[in-house]
């Protein structure tokens, strides 16, 4: 039987573990999505990301804050998809809303065979998805330089351009949210991703290009924004 002292346990997490959160985690744990939390991995502004247990496999728990998130700001992005157009801009509507257009991407991302966590589950303001790594996580590109820098960056734009002829972008890549798996990219942090069809997606595009070149830039490898534009759209700008 499985008990929560996760206040206890993780006293660093102030604020995370109100009695919404573990009502829901209770109920995630009923379902059998996850059996425990085990340790604390990022804590952020807006969420805490937790590595749990289901039987012997590491599974990761992110955790949305629902009484200081930056909701306006969640609202600000979340608005401008077509698929929440019909948000108020509430606090906990928009809380939860983000949660699960992440796990809605994290969906559309795995049925186009994108490299990226497995969604595993979702519950308001709680995410449950796949553990990138072997006994230690994966760590993002920012921190694990990759061997062969150009063919990583190949590999990056082919993973953006399965994302949007499966229509989506992901609005918010960097060397933050991508990890370095075995010198492979596996994209992470969807609640940002929108909707190709959404008015400024293409803006956001360019955006994610923009970051993702200058990273490269430093380790010596240079590529034009608009080729690679191109080669994710196959539209010229």
């Amino acid at each position: 039987m499985t008990t929560f002292t996760y206040q206890e346990r993780f006293r660093t997490a102030k604020g995370v573990f109100d009695e919404f959160t573990n009502r829901n985690l209770f109920k995630l744990q009923s379902e059998k999505v996850f059996d425990e939390l085990v340790s604390p991995l990022e804590v952020g502004k807006e969420s805490n990301v937790f590595i749990a247990r289901k039987g012997k496999k590491k599974i990761i728990v992110k955790i949305y804050r629902v009484q200081n998130a930056d909701f306006k700001r969640m609202y600000d992005y979340i608005r401008k998809d077509i698929r929440y157009q019909f948000l108020r801009n509430k606090r906990r509507e928009i809380i939860f809303a983000w949660t699960q257009r992440e796990y809605k991407n994290l969906l559309r991302a795995e049925k186009a065979k994108i490299k990226a966590p497995k969604a595993l589950g979702w519950k308001f303001n709680i995410l449950v998805e796949e553990f990138i790594g072997k006994e230690k996580p994966s760590l993002p590109l920012k921190d694990d330089y990759p061997r062969y820098p150009y063919q990583f960056l190949e590999d990056i734009i082919t993973e953006m351009k399965k994302m949007y002829e499966s229509g989506l972008i992901h609005g918010d890549l960097s060397a933050f949210n991508i990890l370095n798996h075995n010198d492979k990219p596996v994209l992470i942090d969807f609640s940002q991703a929108t909707l190709v069809r959404t008015p400024n997606s293409e803006e956001l595009l360019k955006r994610d290009i923009k970051n993702i070149l200058q990273f490269f830039k430093k380790l010596n490898i240079k590529a034009d924004p608009k080729e690679t534009f191109f080669k994710i759209t196959g539209k010229k700008e």
